[in-house]
């Protein structure tokens, strides 16, 4: 990708400025890790067993732990050095918690995590073709990022998306590598938005296509949009999730991520959920059963969307 100034009506293109160390990948990550990723950061540097994790994060909205590992050589095997991490991250499930609970002062729970969204992000300023392929399947519990500094303060991160409908245990053998895939693949697991459409079978059409409704208009809001899917929800972000949907058979409830006293709701549509135990980050829900609902809640989806950008 190349990057231009523009200058009375000219093209300045905007020179790389590589990094040199991968330590200066991870200062810059870990300063802004919550505006980049919406994570909370741990513990730089953690060692368990014979393992470094570079930085140790954790995801509020999935409760789950994320290792994120920085490369700067294209070298090394994603596979192998994933289900490592997550293999030591599972084995040693009572390290982390202490480990969170230390660093921030707080009193979590082993059985408050899901550990089934565990997950490692790989951020490198490239990766070969090879590192790019041997992950091309669906649901890998991996997130590869490629990250390229320019000149004039410019940083640009592009995640790498496969479109890949083929299993990774579909292709193992009974090899120690497999055998130690396999044991990661029975604990964790990557949901996409095909789970939540049909782990209903009573599910009606009329409901997955007031949905898929519902998705268009707010990908419309803008361009940077993301999908960020849980096991409970569908996750609207713009680095921060500001909106979250769960399908049901009946139809759709909405929790809109903002606190209480920061939704203007002139019909009085939604519910207060800041004294209630509920999936989704925000303090407000509606439900919706038809598409006639939808501008109103878009309107408080929007709002939703400039208080997080």
């Amino acid at each position: 990708m190349k990057l231009y100034n523009i200058q009375n009506n000219k093209l300045n293109i905007i020179s790389g400025n590589p990094f040199k160390l991968e330590k200066e990948i991870q200062d810059l990550i870990e300063g802004n890790v919550t505006s980049i990723f919406d994570l909370e950061f741990v513990k730089s540097e953690l060692r368990i067993q014979n393992f470094r994790f570079d930085t140790l994060c954790f995801d509020k909205s999935n409760n789950s732990f994320v290792v994120i590992e920085y490369k700067k050589g294209n070298s090394y095997s994603v596979i192998d050095q994933g289900y490592s991490y997550l293999s030591t991250l599972l084995n040693n499930k009572s390290d982390f918690v202490l480990e969170y609970n230390e660093s921030l002062g707080k009193s979590l729970k082993r059985d408050q995590i899901d550990w089934s969204q565990s997950r490692v992000i790989f951020i490198s300023p490239t990766f070969s073709r090879y590192q790019k392929t041997s992950v091309n399947f669906k649901n890998l519990p991996f997130e590869l990022w490629e990250i390229t500094r320019y000149g004039n303060d410019v940083l640009a991160l592009n995640q790498l998306i496969t479109d890949s409908d083929i299993d990774i245990n579909s292709t193992l053998g009974d090899d120690t590598k497999s055998s130690l895939v396999k044991d990661v693949s029975k604990q964790v697991n990557r949901y996409d938005e095909e789970y939540h459409l049909t782990k209903s079978k009573k599910r009606p059409k009329e409901v997955i296509a007031l949905y898929h409704n519902l998705k268009a208009r707010i990908l419309e809001i803008d361009e940077n949009i993301d999908l960020k899917i849980g096991k409970q929800t569908i996750g609207f972000s713009q680095n921060i999730i500001f909106s979250e949907v769960i399908i049901y058979d009946k139809g759709l409830g909405i929790v809109i991520n903002l606190k209480k006293g920061e939704l203007n709701d002139d019909m009085l549509k939604t519910e207060d959920l800041s004294t209630k135990k509920h999936w989704g980050r925000g303090e407000y829900s509606i439900w919706i059963k038809s598409i006639e609902e939808l501008d109103y809640v878009m309107t408080l989806v929007k709002q939703s969307f400039l208080k997080q950008s």
